[in-house]
């Protein structure tokens, strides 16, 4: 952790802001804490420093373990850098609507950053960035947007409890996350909060429709499947793709009937932007972070934007399963 990230905290326990007293166990050359301690001047409330990451949360207050076995084992896959394409780069632009221009220099928030693929093309792209995730990904996202240095900074907590100061991020951005969580509605209005004046805000959630009451299949299994060890699923993972992805990947090339896909049970990748193995090993990853979370809580488009509007966000556009906001200048 480094010591200029203390201006941006909050401790979660007083609400206190630039509070906190770090004490260093150990630091590298540059002086940046590797484990230490935070405590807050206002309350009794400490946190441990590990491997470079505040830990703002316990062992017990973490429901997606399954996205740290996930993320340690494919870190590098959706990480454009690494993987050799730039889907992350394209979806993350498309998606957020921010300009490459607009990014250089700005303080970012990835709230939800598992292994860190949008954090990475953020901090490519010239952004400094907060990375944030509740589970164990964020080690697998330290260590893979390392090469970034002081562009990257990664905190170990719940988007339900984040320890930063409100209104100081020039972006907030929350992809592929909301669903996953126990209260989407809490975190739909929360977010908000963290963006100042001027400022943005984008959401990526999995949508409620028909297509998803279709896959009739992947949500019978999902009855079982939380709770069984992350091993036991990528077991199950590993089954289905073997059986279905020859199918999947052959009914990809034909355009009018590639829509069969939708129903069969296991989440089918096939850009051509990726070779053979890479969507393979594509498919077994997203089919496993079908099965895997607890919790998968889809939202209509209008209701998120209505949430948005209502903590004070302006300047909304809305379709399905994306919301863009702007907080209003003072």
């Amino acid at each position: 952790m480094r010591p200029k990230t203390l201006d941006l905290l909050a401790c979660p326990a007083c609400r206190a802001e630039s509070s906190f007293t770090m004490t260093a166990a150990r630091v590298d050359d540059d002086g940046d804490v590797i484990d230490g301690t935070l405590e807050c001047r206002h309350c009794p409330a400490t946190f441990p420093i590990s491997s470079r990451v505040p830990r703002f949360v316990d062992a017990d207050d973490d429901y997606c373990g399954n996205f740290g076995y996930q993320w340690d084992r494919w870190r590098s896959i959706q990480v454009d850098r690494l993987a050799g394409h730039q889907l992350s780069e394209t979806r993350f632009l498309n998606d957020s609507r921010w300009d490459r221009s607009w990014l250089k220099g700005k303080l970012i928030l990835d709230a939800g950053c598992g292994a860190g693929r949008f954090t990475d093309v953020a901090a490519s792209l010239g952004a400094r960035v907060i990375s944030c995730d509740l589970s164990g990904a964020i080690d697998s996202c330290r260590e893979t947007t390392a090469v970034h240095g002081a562009g990257v900074e990664c905190l170990q907590a719940s988007l339900f409890d984040l320890p930063l100061r409100p209104g100081i991020f020039d972006g907030v951005f929350c992809m592929g996350v909301i669903q996953h969580t126990p209260d989407p509605a809490r975190v739909i209005r929360t977010l908000p909060d963290l963006v100042k004046p001027g400022g943005r805000l984008a959401y990526n959630f999995y949508e409620e429709g028909l297509w998803r009451r279709l896959q009739i299949v992947k949500y019978f299994l999902r009855l079982f499947t939380p709770r069984l060890s992350p091993e036991a699923i990528l077991r199950l993972s590993k089954g289905l793709v073997s059986v279905f992805f020859p199918l999947t990947r052959a009914l990809s090339q034909i355009r009018k009937i590639r829509i069969i896909n939708h129903f069969i049970p296991i989440a089918a990748s096939h850009d051509p932007a990726l070779d053979r193995n890479q969507q393979y090993e594509w498919t077994l990853l997203d089919t496993f972070d079908w099965y895997s979370p607890v919790y998968e809580k889809c939202q209509r488009y209008r209701d998120v934007a209505t949430m948005v509007e209502d903590a004070g966000m302006i300047d909304i556009e809305a379709s399905p399963g994306l919301v863009r906001a702007t907080r209003p200048r003072a």
